[in-house]
């Protein structure tokens, strides 16, 4: 007699497990191998190849990694809690690239949103620089925020010196005076920030808690492009006029307390002799003069913000 077809026994709960795990794995594996899954190489071995790379990152939607185009150099100096200038620039710049992110993700939803009212923004050109108007303003960002690069491309040459550096030059004209540049470091060619130049212009950080500043500001811009997110998601703006006046008033009130914090830091002193200035930094209220010891609250100020930059 044939032998009787085996009973069928239905898989374990445990061996499902380890089939889901392992399916996983090799699908994860595939997914490496493949160009479209690994993290994208930019080639910026020249300063030409270098700006090209800046408009790729954005056209494959990482606008997060455009600080790393960014050269600040920094001084061979520790803070008094252990941490290097060096530690704390890269700091901000990961925060700006977080906040670039979430900023590239609300400039999509809005295209999503209002599509029309996205494209009669664009079609009016020029810069956001040129606006009038809050609303104004923040609708041109919002619309089309990393636009300008690809935009003027062809407008925007770069001449490699032959000694590490290379010029900006728009429509044949130095950009910003000559004072933007590039240089050729480790990892490529990148703007570099000139920072003797704006440090003696008394507006560069210069403390560990004029950076945590900085870190803190990108963060409640980050915070603030969210929460418009959110609001935005629940189909409240009739417009995207509406949208972007929201956004900037959002923006707005999240960076003033750190903006303002920061110019004083730079000044090096405070409100006027006798008064005093109550700011809500996070979840705290400090009073910057109210102590007497102007440079002490505002280090007070810059600790706090640091902490919770650093959370």
């Amino acid at each position: 007699m044939p032998a009787a077809p085996a009973a069928s026994v239905a898989p374990s709960p445990l061996r499902r497990r380890f089939r889901a795990a392992a399916f996983l794995a090799c699908a994860t594996a595939l997914c490496l191998a493949a160009t479209g899954c690994k993290k994208p190489k930019y080639d910026t071995s020249t300063p030409d190849l270098a700006i090209d790379a800046m408009a790729r990152m954005v056209k494959d939607g990482r606008p997060e990694l455009l600080p790393t185009m960014v050269d600040i150099e920094a001084r061979d100096i520790t803070f008094p809690d252990g941490v290097t200038e060096a530690s704390a620039i890269e700091d901000v710049k990961r925060k700006t690239g977080d906040m670039l992110a979430q900023l590239w993700r609300v400039s999509k939803k809005l295209k999503t949103w209002f599509p029309a009212d996205v494209d009669g923004e664009l079609a009016k050109g020029g810069s956001w620089a040129t606006r009038t108007g809050f609303g104004d303003v923040f609708t041109a960002v919002l619309s089309d925020p990393f636009g300008w690069l690809d935009a003027n491309r062809s407008r925007l040459k770069v001449d490699d010196l032959g000694d590490g550096t290379a010029a900006f030059s728009v429509d044949g004209k130095p950009v910003l005076g000559g004072t933007l540049s590039m240089r050729e470091t480790k990892d490529g060619w990148r703007i570099a920030v000139p920072v003797e130049l704006i440090r003696t212009s008394g507006y560069f950080p210069d403390t560990r808690e004029e950076w945590a500043v900085l870190a803190y500001m990108m963060i409640a811009v980050e915070n603030a492009l969210g929460d418009f997110e959110g609001e935005l998601d629940t189909g409240k703006f009739r417009n995207l006029s509406a949208a972007g006046e929201r956004a900037g008033r959002m923006i707005a009130e999240s960076a003033a307390a750190q903006a303002i914090i920061f110019t004083m830091m730079q000044q090096k002193d405070g409100p006027a002799k006798g008064g005093s200035l109550e700011m809500k930094v996070g979840g705290a209220q400090i009073n910057i003069g109210g102590t007497g010891n102007v440079e002490r609250d505002m280090g007070q100020a810059g600790d706090i913000m640091r902490r919770q930059a650093e959370q």
